[in-house]
């Protein structure tokens, strides 16, 4: 396990050519987005602003990071029916995409012959692994994050991730079941 883990923004803006980021829960529960999510539960309605005090530092950050030349991508593997999480997720994914990221969606039941890491992860520039971690509740686990760049470790989560987006479908025609 790595120590001293760089800063998400720090990887972010180190990265050169790309950042790819593996979700594969169907719940969280991270404190950042809780009043979010309660809104959208009792409303239906989910902020989708850009510009919003709750999107603006995210679509900022990847906004900056897509114009330098970096290719974001996100692949969420889901259960279906998906939960509720799911769909706020899927409410509000229209924002990533305006921000610049691909986001691609895969049913559960399509990535069962594939050879998936055990934790959440985002990789730059296919050389370093950023795990999340979580704990069973679905909020940030203590320690939150664990930064690899052993080789073997790196490709086995490249390839996990190539697998998955091969399969998976883009965000404006995935279709919530």
């Amino acid at each position: 396990m790595s120590q001293n883990v760089p800063s998400f923004s720090e990887l972010l803006g180190a990265a050169q050519h790309s950042a790819v980021h593996l979700e594969m829960r169907d719940q969280y529960a991270v404190g950042d987005e809780a009043d979010d999510f309660e809104t959208w539960l009792r409303t239906g309605e989910r902020d989708a602003d850009p510009a919003s005090e709750y999107w603006a530092p995210w679509v900022d950050l990847i906004s900056r990071t897509v114009a330098r030349g970096v290719v974001v991508r996100r692949a969420r593997i889901v259960s279906e029916p998906v939960t509720d999480y799911i769909r706020y997720e899927h409410a509000g994914a229209s924002v990533n995409v305006t921000a610049g990221e691909q986001v691609r969606w895969l049913p559960r039941h399509r990535a069962v012959d594939l050879m998936l890491p055990g934790a959440d992860l985002w990789i730059f520039d296919g050389a370093r692994v950023l795990f999340n971690l979580f704990n069973g509740a679905g909020d940030w686990a203590d320690p939150r994050q664990d930064l690899r760049t052993e080789p073997g470790i790196v490709k086995q989560c490249s390839d996990a991730f190539e697998a998955v987006w091969e399969r998976a479908v883009p965000h404006s025609t995935y279709e919530i079941h």
